[in-house]
């Protein structure tokens, strides 16, 4: 059996979907490893550390997928590459397929089996495989020290001869993976956090690990969490009494950090221009959804912005600017994926297609698109960059293009888009008043520990 390692095109992609360590995993069970040289230099792997664990260095993508039954790769094939796929090959990769309907029909067209890891269902069997919860985690730490590095002031309380500094006010919305390593990376920078969500098992893991939970406590409230973990989507009236608390709440903020996400729609509205005017000048808002449309009315996709005072973080593809430590985790998910298809004694691909893993993963197969959540699926859209939103006054940073939502929320198993995020960016995957996830998780191991509850809460997605 031989698997291809390819390098990733996209501009805001710095991963890989292999690292040397599960190079290594993937020779120790007999399978043969084609990487594609210059695949891991944005995530510091040279072709060298490949080659010393038992790969092949092939010297083009085309080298690479000769004779290839497996592809593994972080975010889907563009039409460039589909072209190369060899005919009934499998595929496992991030592919955002509520937004790549386009891409899903080319896959299904060109006879590739192709497996969604940010489809993977939330079941304890699959914690290990699931992208979205390693993405959206060091997302949620990303956004707090990009936070911290803009901010113009210190995070922690410090008492010195000269005076006193008072500590950051930091609110994250949305606690799910990546929230809540946001607010465990701000509690120990020194800030005094605050978090909202819609979901209410979000309020003890908030509260465990340090935690003020913010939110409108009403009987909707008690019934807002739907199957999987995932925030529902609540009721206009919910969402005006949830934004008028939001809106008083986030007047004493310095830093906010957004990681709201629904799966299979884009991220609700959660920060109002109006709202940030009424931010003190030199406030910090991280926007971790704006590569689904964005949680903040005024974040520039792909920029850092000031607008009436505030700095603007939008930066695409967040784990992406962590590309060491995500590109790692991402290889294990995908190692032991791998590892599901594959038999030791034939030393081939044997994959048990009635698996719950397998079932809730495929979305192509014999020239078809499989998956049953995506029947309805437009296949004439696909992941194009979003209309650029107004300049910004001032800018700085540079990322990939966002992408538009089209298509109705998911059922319950698939997880949405992390990251992603995460992600999926999603991804990576991690609600409309302040809930939802640029990720997701489902107490994989990577996201802090957030009270007796949190190994049971099926925790919510990016």
């Amino acid at each position: 059996m031989r698997i291809a390692i390819l390098k990733e095109r996209r501009a805001d992609e710095t991963r890989v979907a292999a690292s040397p360590e599960s190079v290594k995993k993937l020779v120790g069970l007999g399978i043969e490893v084609a990487v594609e040289t210059g695949a891991g230099e944005g995530a510091a792997f040279p072709d060298a550390a490949y080659a010393d664990m038992g790969a092949q260095i092939a010297a083009d993508a085309a080298a690479a997928l000769k004779g290839a039954d497996l592809v593994l790769k972080v975010r889907g094939p563009e039409p460039s590459e589909m072209k190369s796929l060899p005919k009934g090959c499998v595929l496992a990769a991030i592919l955002d397929p509520y937004r790549s309907g386009a891409e899903m029909k080319a896959l299904a067209e060109s006879g590739v089996t192709a497996f969604a890891m940010d489809f993977m269902p939330r079941i304890t069997r699959a914690q290990s495989m699931d992208v979205l919860s390693s993405q959206a985690n060091l997302a949620g730490y990303k956004a707090v020290i990009d936070a911290a590095a803009e901010f113009g002031r210190a995070f922690p309380l410090m008492m010195t001869a000269a005076g006193k500094v008072a500590p950051a006010q930091v609110m994250v919305m949305g606690a799910g993976v990546a929230g809540l390593q946001a607010i465990a990376t701000a509690k120990r920078l020194g800030a005094v956090v605050s978090a909202t969500d819609v979901r209410p098992a979000a309020k003890e893991q908030v509260e465990s690990l340090g935690g003020k939970f913010v939110a409108v406590e009403d009987e909707e409230f008690k019934e807002a969490e739907a199957a999987g973990g995932y925030a529902k989507e609540m009721s206009d009236a919910y969402k005006k009494k949830q934004a008028e608390l939001i809106a008083e709440t986030i007047k004493k903020m310095d830093v906010v950090i957004t990681t709201a996400l629904i799966p299979g729609r884009p991220a609700p509205r959660l920060v109002t221009t109006d709202m940030v005017k009424t931010m003190k000048p030199g406030s910090v808002i991280v926007d971790l959804a704006i590569d689904n449309g964005g949680n903040v009315e005024a974040s520039v996709p792909g920029k850092v912005a000031v607008k009436h005072g505030v700095k603007l973080i939008a930066h695409h593809n967040l784990p992406s600017r962590l590309p060491a430590d995500t590109s790692t985790l991402y290889a294990n998910n995908l190692f032991n994926f791998v590892a599901l298809l594959f038999d030791k004694e034939k030393k081939a691909l044997a994959i048990n297609w009635d698996d719950e893993i397998v079932k809730g993963t495929l979305v192509t197969k014999d020239g078809q698109i499989v998956h049953p959540n995506l029947q309805d699926l437009d296949t004439s859209k696909s992941a194009a960059p979003a209309p650029a939103k107004k300049p910004a006054a001032r800018k700085s940073a540079s990322g990939g293009a966002a992408k538009k939502s089209t298509k109705k929320a998911p059922a319950a198993k698939p997880a949405g888009s992390d990251s992603e995020s995460a992600a999926s960016a999603r991804p990576p995957a991690s609600a409309p008043s302040g809930a939802g996830e640029a990720g997701g998780d489902k107490g994989s191991g990577e996201a802090p520990k957030a009270g007796p509850k949190a190994e049971e809460e099926k925790k919510n997605g990016d």
